[in-house]
C-alpha cells in the first residue's frame, strides 16, 4: 500500500528529497507547509526557482553566480582590484563576504580536483584566472580552498601554473580545521583566516 494519500504529495516529496541534506521525512515537512500555504506562496516559489534556473549566469569575469555578465562585486570600484581570492564554489564567497574581513576580488573554480569523482584541471575555472593575470593588475592571490587532501591537491596545482608570474601566493591560515568546508565555518574563524594568510611556498 502506498504510505502517501496522494501521488501528486508523493512526487513532490521524491523531488523535494533529491535536494542536498533533505530527507524524506523533511521533504513530506516541506511539501505539507506548502500545500497549507495559500495558493500564491507556492506559484511565487515554483516562480523563482524556475526563473532563477533559467535566467542566472555566471559572471564572465569571476565566474561567480551573476544576474548580469558582470557580477557585483567585480563591477564594485571600491573593491580591491589588486588581490583576487580563488575559492571553490559560490558558496564559499557568501562565506566569505559574512566575515566582512575581505575587500578584495574572487575567483570561483566551480570545484576542486577530484580524480574520484572524474574531476581534473580542464573540468575547473583555471584557465580563466591565468587571463585575469594577463588582463588584469594582479598583486596577490589567496588560495582558499577546502582543507582536504582534493583541496590541497587543486592549490598545488594553480601554486604551480602561478609561481613563474610576477604576484605573492598566500593561503589562508589554518584555522579551519582538516577536512573542513569554508562554507560551515563560523564567521570568525573564517575572518581570521583570511586576515592571517601567509605565503603558500612556507607550507
Amino acid at each position: 500500500m502506498n504510505e502517501y494519500s496522494s501521488k501528486l504529495l508523493e512526487n513532490t516529496v521524491n523531488e523535494l528529497s533529491r535536494l542536498p541534506g533533505i530527507g524524506k521525512k523533511t521533504a513530506l515537512r516541506l511539501a505539507l507547509h506548502i500545500l497549507k500555504e495559500d495558493m500564491n506562496y507556492a506559484v511565487n516559489l515554483g516562480k523563482s526557482i524556475i526563473k532563477m534556473r533559467e535566467d542566472i549566469i555566471f559572471c564572465e569575469k569571476c565566474n561567480n553566480i551573476s544576474d548580469n555578465k558582470i557580477c557585483g562585486i567585480c563591477s564594485n570600484h571600491k573593491r580591491d582590484e589588486n588581490l583576487i581570492c580563488v575559492v571553490e564554489s559560490t558558496q564559499d564567497v557568501i562565506a566569505i563576504e559574512n566575515t566582512s574581513q575581505f575587500n578584495g576580488l574572487y575567483h570561483v573554480l566551480g570545484g576542486i580536483i577530484s580524480p574520484v569523482e572524474g574531476i581534473g584541471p580542464n573540468d575547473l575555472f583555471i584557465g580563466g584566472l591565468i587571463r585575469r593575470l594577463s588582463a588584469e593588475k594582479i598583486k596577490e592571490i589567496i588560495l582558499a580552498l577546502p582543507s582536504t587532501v582534493e583541496g590541497d591537491t587543486t592549490a598545488f596545482y594553480i601554486y604551480k601554473l602561478l609561481k613563474d608570474f610576477d604576484i605573492e601566493i598566500t593561503t589562508i591560515a589554518k584555522g579551519i580545521s582538516i577536512g573542513e568546508e569554508l562554507e560551515y565555518a563560523d564567521e570568525i574563524t573564517l575572518g581570521r583566516s583570511i586576515l592571517n594568510r601567509h605565503p603558500f611556498s612556507k607550507l
